[in-house]
């Protein structure tokens, strides 16, 4: 007996809820929707950081640079000498051992990569 009234009451309430679904999707017809992003997940922001330093040593070989560079704000970072990933190496044109420069980087998984050189 019990079976016979709860199949009947659950057929009701699944056709209940896939009227009210249609209902809100046909609310929905004429809204502009350009720009949405539907079903693509959003990249992550990077976050760049900026910073100076002299360049202490290059490897063009393995796409490094080392800056004694001054203090990153942005990092809560005091000044160091530390070796950075390059990026795009058309960069290490720019850089040269003993030169000054306004450097752009990210994280890049565990690494560090400059991604701009000024």
């Amino acid at each position: 007996m019990k079976k016979t009234i709860l199949v009947p009451a659950l057929a009701t309430l699944m056709l209940a809820g896939s009227a009210f679904a249609q209902q809100q999707m046909d609310g929905m017809k004429g809204t502009d929707m350009k720009g949405m992003d539907m079903g693509k997940p959003s990249a992550p922001s990077v976050k760049a950081h900026q910073a100076v330093g002299v360049v202490k040593a290059l490897d063009a070989t393995a796409g490094t640079v080392t800056f004694a560079h001054e203090a990153v704000k942005s990092m809560n970072w005091p000044a160091m000498t530390m070796t950075f990933g390059i990026k795009d190496k058309m960069l290490l044109d720019k850089l040269a051992d003993g030169k000054k420069v306004e450097f752009e980087f990210v994280k890049e998984g565990k690494d560090y990569v400059v991604t701009k050189v000024k």
